[in-house]
């Protein structure tokens, strides 16, 4: 068989003092986005957009989206690509799971993205309090449709997979953030193959549901370690991927190495289309949870 010659790589900018045009963003003031604040605000809840200083706020709060963070903002790990503070966290907050749902109905929501910091302290990584809201915000809002963005549940992943299934269904995500190489310099206390374990045990055990990762390109990665890190995602069962630019999101956070241009985001979606995912988001500004509602972004 004549295999097809590979697709020429569009070459990508190296390190740039200042950000590249594409990457310059401005928070809206228009009254969707102050009506999510304001909600957020008041009801007392965490979002990652604001704890990790996410780009995407304002585009997301303007259409009335928003990613709610559970558990606290205090993260029992120390990742030098996040912003979200380390230290020792307090217990679950058993009114959150109705605030969630106050939140839903007064924002109008469909689509619930739900993540969490790393809890470590807790023996089943927090996966009770995701059932907990899951199940309460779907008590009030029936028809609301969920994907959660999990830690790895490191020593618990089976105990956690287990207590998940009692509030399916939704979309599990769980992000390997960066290639296996940069993972020390990266990703304190993760460990690749231990999250390429937790996506293929929830594509398994889980039953009829799709599983969702996430790469940061700019820390210092090759293209051939990406593409490799796409492979093993398609290899555990996973069907969804968001692929966007690393930014430093704090004075302590790693330094951004290169900035990739949206040309060559445009190649890694194709990329990704051919070797099978069926959901990709592949841009500067993509993120986990950025129109994680859409049902086909391709």
């Amino acid at each position: 068989m004549n295999q097809q010659p590979e697709k020429e790589i569009p070459v990508t900018r190296k390190r740039r003092a200042k950000l590249p045009p594409w990457l310059k963003t401005i928070l809206p003031a228009d009254n969707t986005f102050s009506h999510t604040e304001k909600v957020l605000t008041d009801l007392g809840l965490e979002t990652i957009c604001s704890s990790a200083n996410c780009p995407n706020r304002g585009q997301c709060w303007s259409r009335g989206t928003a990613t709610v963070l559970i558990l606290g903002r205090i993260c029992t790990r120390n990742c030098k690509f996040c912003s979200v503070n380390a230290g020792r966290p307090q217990p679950p907050d058993e009114t959150e799971p109705a605030r969630l749902a106050q939140m839903a109905m007064q924002l109008k929501l469909k689509y619930m993205v739900i993540t969490s910091v790393n809890r470590d302290d807790l023996p089943d990584g927090g996966a009770a309090h995701f059932r907990d809201c899951i199940n309460e915000v779907r008590r009030q809002c029936p028809d609301m449709k969920f994907e959660i963005l999990t830690p790895d549940f490191r020593n618990c992943q089976e105990k956690a997979i287990e207590i998940l299934r009692e509030c399916l269904p939704f979309v599990f995500a769980h992000n390997v953030e960066t290639v296996p190489s940069l993972y020390k310099k990266a990703r304190a206390g993760g460990n690749y193959l231990r999250s390429l374990n937790l996506l293929k045990m929830a594509r398994d055990k889980l039953g009829d549901i799709q599983t969702k990762s996430s790469i940061m390109l700019g820390l210092g990665e090759q293209d051939n370690e990406v593409e490799q890190v796409l492979r093993d995602l398609r290899a555990a069962g996973c069907e969804r991927i968001t692929i966007g630019q690393y930014l430093k999101p704090s004075k302590n956070s790693l330094e951004v190495v290169e900035y990739i241009t949206p040309e060559k985001f445009e190649w890694w979606k194709q990329k990704a289309a051919e070797l099978g995912f069926s959901w990709i988001m592949s841009s500067p500004f993509a993120r986990s949870s950025f129109f994680a509602e859409q049902e086909n972004p391709l």
